[in-house]
């Protein structure tokens, strides 16, 4: 079932009553799901990435990469392309790119709904600090020199240079073009899913002290925690952002349920 985000009330989706074409924002596993089940269906739909992620996965729907161009850019391309549902599958912390998605579709009256996953919550044995933000993070690093796993991708490894005194082990998807700015670091190159075994070798074979990452939510990357937990280490986890309002769900059978579905949504 929908819900909503954020706050209380009453989410009211108008849902074109003519054939769907749906705009799906991806980039994350759920979106993939959701495109193999577009497929299936056989109903016209693209698949947009951000364009972080040099080769990307193998998709069954049409793909664009690259951004719109601000909220006017997204706005147009929905209006040129007679975009219908616009569904928001990006990444928990795309704050921007969910932001203007909402305003776009308010802006264009579209069916407007998002597909993500549950946030995770600490549990017994884990010794996690929550803190709100990047630069929150990056301050919470005061004090002696570390080796920190510093599970965030590539895009704000800069910001820990003002850290430099720690060694960063650093996993990105794709290698960078160019070696990541801190003075101390190692770089793994390596794609998903990843294993608890797995985590818990690359973890003791680096002598990590500290696993820094962002609350992405979902099974996918979860591993790096249950790893964490299993060897005792502290775990400096970011919040996610504050969103907008907007109808939510957590699995992608509902997301195509609601595409079908003629008149009005009401999320609880």
């Amino acid at each position: 079932m929908p819900m909503i985000v954020n706050h209380g009330g009453i989410a009211i989706s108008t849902i074109s009553s003519s054939t769907p074409n749906i705009l799906l924002l991806g980039g994350t596993t759920e979106a993939t799901a959701l495109a193999m089940l577009l497929a299936e269906a056989r109903m016209t739909a693209t698949l947009s990435y951000a364009g972080r992620t040099a080769n990307p996965r193998p998709q069954p729907i049409p793909v664009r990469v690259g951004g719109f161009g601000g909220v006017d850019g997204l706005v147009d391309y929905v209006r040129s392309h007679r975009i219908t549902h616009v569904v928001d599958a990006t990444h928990p912390f795309a704050a921007t790119m969910s932001a203007h998605a909402v305003e776009a579709a308010a802006r264009t009256n579209v069916a407007l709904a998002a597909l993500t996953r549950p946030a995770w919550t600490p549990g017994t044995g884990d010794r996690w600090t929550q803190v709100a933000d990047i630069a929150a993070a990056v301050a919470a690093l005061d004090g002696p020199g570390r080796r920190i796993m510093l599970a965030l991708g590539r895009q704000h490894v800069a910001s820990f240079s003002a850290q430099p005194h720690h060694h960063y082990i650093l996993r990105f998807v794709d290698a960078p073009d160019h070696p990541p700015p801190l003075p101390l670091h190692s770089l793994i190159v390596d794609r998903g899913p990843f294993t608890v075994d797995g985590d818990s070798t690359l973890m003791q074979a680096h002598r990590v002290d500290l696993v820094l990452c962002k609350n992405a939510g979902g099974p996918g990357a979860a591993a790096k925690l249950a790893a964490a937990r299993q060897l005792g280490l502290p775990v400096l986890m970011i919040d996610r952002p504050w969103l907008p309002d907007r109808l939510l769900f957590e699995a992608s059978e509902d997301v195509l349920r609601w595409i079908g579905h003629a008149g009005i949504d009401r999320g609880v």
